[in-house]
């Protein structure tokens, strides 16, 4: 059954549906879900059998064994989600009857809301279990693209996401999982590409992050032309060797995990 519906318009945030209309395009084919990331949150959702996708974008991370939901408040994000059940509408007004879903989830997506508390608690109203991957913005050590090129950039998120603690307790978590992040990572969110730095050179991938994508083109040019010079010269290999070395690093992403 096909189910594709809009919510009425005070439900959907224009600033999150500006931005992901503006950035979405393209989305798919830079963010491509990867594997162990999938697991962690697969495993996360239990037995839950029907499962409600809040801020799901393109559909990255939704189980395929299970009968999901997705809801999102941009068209252009929507359009390029391939699963046939689709609404319109944002996290804080869920166009659901309580205890609708098994399970719902949301993936990197509670930063963009603009009230984390009241969407957290919709989730909970319509599932019986949550399962949210976020960013810990208090934690250190912070990725090199921000300490040394984009201090502008790391200062805006830190203030733009929500913090860890305000997710855990607004949800009743009472799981928290690390993930550190694999130097092969396919889902390219601001710090997947911690050991490939080039990566960052190119425009298409930083206009698939919502982090780099909202930052005037006269911060972010200047700091990635520093970055190539540094890539030419080998003073970034130089400063970062130990990076190279490394199969994972542990960035501050985190799986809550809430509910029965």
């Amino acid at each position: 059954m096909k189910i594709e519906s809009d919510a009425s318009s005070a439900g959907v945030s224009g600033r999150h549906t500006a931005k992901y209309d503006r950035i979405g395009v393209g989305y798919r084919e830079i963010r491509r879900p990867d594997p162990r990331l999938a697991s962690l949150i697969a495993d996360g959702l239990g037995d839950a059998r029907t499962v409600v996708n809040v801020g799901a974008g393109a559909g990255s991370y939704e189980p395929q064994d299970r009968e999901v939901t997705a809801v999102d408040p941009s068209r252009v994000m929507l359009d390029q989600h391939p699963g046939t059940r689709k609404v319109r509408a944002g996290a804080e007004h869920l166009p659901f009857a309580d205890g609708a879903f098994d399970a719902a989830m949301a993936v990197m997506t509670v930063h963009h809301w603009p009230d984390p508390a009241r969407g957290l608690a919709e989730l909970r109203r319509v599932s019986r279990r949550q399962a949210v991957f976020t960013w810990d913005p208090e934690h250190r050590p912070e990725l090199w693209l921000f300490e040394e090129y984009l201090p502008e950039v790391g200062k805006q998120d830190r203030a733009a996401f929500t913090p860890l603690s305000v997710v855990t307790e607004a949800l009743d978590a009472h799981t928290v999982l690390p993930f550190p992040v694999p130097h092969d990572f396919t889902d390219g969110f601001r710090a997947a590409f911690w050991r490939r730095p080039e990566s960052y050179l190119d425009p298409v991938v930083r206009a698939a992050s919502s982090t780099l994508a909202s930052v005037p083109a006269s911060v972010v040019e200047p700091a990635i032309a520093r970055l190539r010079e540094d890539l030419r010269s080998g003073a970034w290999q130089r400063r970062h060797a130990d990076l190279l070395e490394r199969e994972s690093i542990d960035y501050g992403y985190r799986l809550v995990l809430a509910g029965a």
